[in-house]
This record gives structure tokens, C-alpha cells and sequence, in this order.
């Protein structure tokens, strides 16, 4: 049985996981001013356009041998649609609403992740953890609070983006284990720049070349926080990285109030407040759980957002090999 990280790599671990995730709002705030000028569609297709050679160069090193063919074609069909669907929504949702709200969405993605695991992965979910899903929505509603607040398309496209993240990680660490690593970042890849491409010609907008570079700077930071994300999960045991990203809540406030006049009211937060508080119990009951099973949400290792809908897990398969 491994032994568990000593404290100094879990704290570096876990300083590693906040950069990354303030290195992803950082991300997410050129999308959010992009967006407003353009549509999610173009963003995510120039997104995935040139993000494309920078984790190529990361996939070259997978020496695996094998064909470009999948062993579950139809699975990955699921995760390659599934992972645009979330990104675009990702996306479109943080061109409509504040960055707090879409965050505050986002945030159920492992409440929504337990909840699929049990017909997708056959686990059970406890008493207590069905509970903290239970309440998990209910401060999802507490954001949205419909019939009380304008809750428009931003809103649902966070919600859409939630449910696809959440699809899309289960589909992965179902099939994970089976398939070459190289191909479960290449075809989600793919089909980013499939189908946004066909969607292309009915929404685009000739880009200035600021903004185009803005975009090239989105593909760099991706490739940064991946990197600080792969060296968190491999210094720290994932119930100690994972717990991290709800740190972006406090960068949407920041960056939402400074760079866009957005101050969400106290409801916001105190909904915010309680996915957080549900999220952090789960992965609470997970690292005290078994370790090879009821762990759907700590053996994720993923960022809801990215264009392909790539995964921390995978890459680190690659860069192991490269080693």
C-alpha cells in the first residue's frame, strides 16, 4: 500500500493547484471579454485552432503503439460531443452572466458527477453523500432562483456546460483504462474543430489582430495551467488538489468586479457558499472512502471549460512515458 505524500509535497501540491486555477480565471476572463464582441462558436473554434500544435507537441511523446482507432468508438463519440458541449456553454455562459454565477454553476459539477456515476459506473452513493447532492442543488437554485430573478440563456448554458463536464468525466474514467491516453485528448480535439468549423461561416466576425492574439494567449494559459495541474497531482493526493478550484470564486469576485463592474448580490454567494460547502463534503467522503472505488469525483482531475475537454489524468499518462 503507497504511502501517503509527505505535508511539504502536499502544500506544494496544493500551491500548485491554486495556480493553475487562477491561471484558468485568468483564462476565463479573455473568453468573457471576447465573447462580448464575439460569438462562443468563433472563440472556441480559434480556441481549439491554436491550442492544436501546443498539446501536439505534449502528444508526440506518447509511445504507445497502437492505430488512431478507438476501442469504444461510440463512448468516445459521447466524450468527444460531450466535452464541446461543455466548453461552448462554458463559454457562451460567461459572455451573458457574471463570472461569480457561471462559477457558482460550474460548481455542481460533482454533485452532478455522483449523481451519473451510479448508472454510468454501477458505485453507490451513500445517505449522506445523496444528501450533500441534495443540498448542493438546492444552493444552485439559491444562485438562480427562478421566478424571483431574470434567469436567462447564460444561465442555462452554465447549467448545460455543468451536466456535459460531468458526462464527459465519467466517460473518461470509464473507458480511461482501455484506450490509448493519446487519442482520449486527440478526438475530443478533433471534433472541437469539426464541428465549430461547420458552425463557423454563419456566425463570424473578422478579428482584429489584438484580439486574435488574445486568443493565442487563451492557448498558452491553457498549456500553463494544465502543466501546474499535472505537477499538483503528482506532489499531492488528489482529496488535497481537488478542493482548489472552488479558489476561483474568489478571482470571479476580483476580476469580476474590477474588470467588468459585476457585483453579484449576497444570494449569489451564499448559494456559491453552499455547492461549496456540498462539493468539499463529498470529496471529504471520498478520500476516506476506498481507493478503487465510490471515487468518481477525486479520480476526475478535470477543469470544466476546456475546448477539448482535456483531462489531468490523461496527460500525465503521456508525459510519463516520456520520462
Amino acid at each position: 500500500m503507497p504511502s501517503d505524500p509527505p505535508r511539504s509535497s502536499n502544500l506544494s501540491g496544493a500551491l500548485f493547484g491554486l495556480l493553475g486555477f487562477a491561471i484558468f480565471a485568468s483564462h476565463d476572463v479573455i473568453i468573457k471579454y471576447l465573447g462580448a464582441a464575439y460569438s462562443s462558436i468563433q472563440i472556441a473554434f480559434f480556441s481549439a485552432l491554436l491550442t492544436f500544435p501546443l498539446m501536439t507537441v505534449l502528444l508526440i511523446g506518447d509511445t504507445v503503439p497502437g492505430t488512431l482507432r478507438p476501442t469504444h468508438p461510440w463512448w468516445m463519440l459521447v466524450r468527444s460531443i460531450s466535452a464541446v458541449i461543455a466548453a461552448v456553454g462554458a463559454f457562451f455562459a460567461f459572455s451573458l452572466i457574471p463570472l461569480a454565477q457561471v462559477y457558482a454553476v460550474l460548481f455542481a459539477t460533482p454533485l452532478l458527477i455522483t449523481v451519473l456515476a451510479v448508472p454510468l459506473l454501477g458505485e453507490k452513493v451513500g445517505p449522506r453523500r445523496a444528501i450533500a447532492v441534495v443540498v448542493g442543488l438546492i444552493g444552485v437554485l439559491v444562485v438562480l432562483r427562478p421566478g424571483s430573478t431574470a434567469v436567462n440563456i447564460g444561465h442555462a448554458a452554465a447549467l448545460a456546460a455543468a451536466v456535459a463536464g460531468a458526462l464527459n468525466a465519467l466517460v473518461v474514467r470509464k473507458i480511461g483504462n482501455d484506450e490509448r491516453a493519446v487519442l482520449m485528448v486527440l478526438y475530443p480535439m478533433l471534433a472541437s474543430f469539426v464541428m465549430m468549423g461547420v458552425a463557423l461561416p454563419f456566425v463570424y466576425r473578422p478579428m482584429p489582430i489584438a484580439d486574435f492574439g488574445a486568443l493565442a494567449v487563451v492557448a498558452v494559459l491553457v498549456l500553463l495551467a494544465m502543466s501546474c495541474m499535472v505537477i499538483a497531482y503528482r506532489r499531492a493526493d488528489a482529496a488535497i488538489v481537488a478542493p482548489m478550484q472552488y479558489s476561483q470564486i474568489l478571482w470571479a469576485a476580483l476580476f469580476g468586479a474590477v474588470l467588468f463592474g459585476e457585483y453579484p448580490d449576497a444570494m449569489t454567494y451564499v448559494g456559491t457558499a453552499i455547492v461549496t460547502a456540498s462539493g468539499l463534503y463529498i470529496l471529504r467522503r471520498e478520500s476516506h472512502g476506498n481507493r478503487s472505488q465510490n471515487r468518481p469525483v477525486l479520480e476526475t482531475k478535470t477543469r470544466i471549460g476546456l475546448m477539448a475537454g482535456l483531462r489531468v489524468g490523461v496527460l500525465t499518462r503521456v508525459l510519463k512515458r516520456r520520462r
